[in-house]
């Protein structure tokens, strides 16, 4: 893996504009409030939270479908926050959440593959076009007679593959992987997800690779990002974060990870948090996550944390690192 950043983000802001309780009142749902990462060439960046937390607003801003409301956007060291992006659709894609959704159930999945081909003249014949689409669905598992099919003939992890077929036939360099096993069942997450791992290994893709399942991301990630209520709140590789996570709601994130082994399992202390997610239209005051939080106290609600360095390569933005440091994680 090479150390060059391909993708880049400084103080990223996606807010939404929503309707007040009073009449022309305008009130702001922020989904990503002010977040910095970068992704290496070749290497998988792993985003998690609970649902709401700005994962998909995330990847969806850095690929510019959605505008952003401010902050910045590097591709391969170039600003693209507001140039044209028809020259960068080839180079990043998205494989979205929900496999049913996301196909035109009116297209067969010849077609759904070739639309990409077509808009951005990558064959020069029908033949050319025929040949890639069938290079395609072997790439990702499937046959050639799938072509003739339409999207509802499919499984759900079948459509998957699709999707993924559909993203890479463009050849891209980067994919925004927005949730692309939570909608599949458990026996086929794994399948899918070892086949993003031989995708990159052949290809020399790039992942944002967003996820709620922790286990799912630390199996495939190399760094991860962990975010609550639009904000990032720890960021480390995937071993540090793991085994020596500093922040508290990583921390609880950690413990609802399944253990395989009854004895380990028992020992291990669950970190149940109180409460529910605030809403993004009206966060708490200083920390995001203090109304949650064990460790909260006035500090917490009168100023936000300082996102800093902990170690090398290791961020958080909490008060009291001290503190929740010198407790051991609960992980077997």
């Amino acid at each position: 893996m090479e150390d060059k950043k391909l993708v880049e983000v400084q103080h990223l802001k996606e807010y939404f504009p929503v309707k007040g309780e009073r009449p022309f009142e305008r009130k702001y749902v922020k989904a990503v409030d002010d977040i910095s990462f970068y992704i290496r060439k070749g290497e998988t960046f792993g985003l998690v939270g609970e649902s709401g937390c700005g994962k998909t607003t995330a990847g969806r801003t850095i690929l510019r479908l959605y505008e952003p409301t401010s902050g910045k956007i590097f591709y391969d060291g170039k600003d693209i926050t507001h140039v044209n992006m028809l020259p960068y659709r080839r180079k990043m894609q998205i494989v979205f959440q929900d496999p049913y959704a996301s196909l035109d159930p009116r297209m067969t999945v010849g077609d759904i593959i070739g639309e990409a081909i077509d808009i951005h003249h990558l064959a020069a014949n029908s033949k050319e076009r025929r040949d890639r689409i069938v290079e395609l669905l072997s790439l990702v598992g499937l046959n050639t007679e799938h072509a003739n099919r339409y999207p509802h003939e499919f499984s759900g992890g079948q459509r998957q593959r699709v999707g993924i077929a559909r993203a890479l036939a463009v050849d891209p360099e980067f994919i925004v992987c927005d949730e692309p096993v939570s909608a599949l069942d458990v026996s086929i997450q794994a399948q899918v997800v070892n086949m993003f791992e031989e995708l990159q290994e052949r290809l020399g893709l790039t992942y944002l690779f967003i996820a709620h399942n922790l286990s799912v991301v630390k199996h495939i990630s190399s760094r991860i990002g962990v975010m609550y209520l639009g904000k990032m709140m720890e960021l480390a590789d995937s071993y540090e974060l793991t085994f020596h996570s500093v922040h508290p709601y990583t921390r609880s994130l950690i413990s609802a990870i399944p253990i395989a082994d009854p004895k380990t399992a028992r020992a291990a202390q669950r970190i149940v948090l109180k409460g529910d997610v605030p809403s993004p239209v009206d966060p708490p005051s200083g920390c995001r996550f203090r109304t949650r939080c064990p460790y909260a106290d006035e500090r917490c609600a009168a100023e936000e944390p300082e996102w800093r360095e902990v170690s090398p390569g290791h961020f958080a933005a909490c008060h009291h690192l001290d503190r929740v440091k010198d407790e051991k994680p609960a992980i077997g």
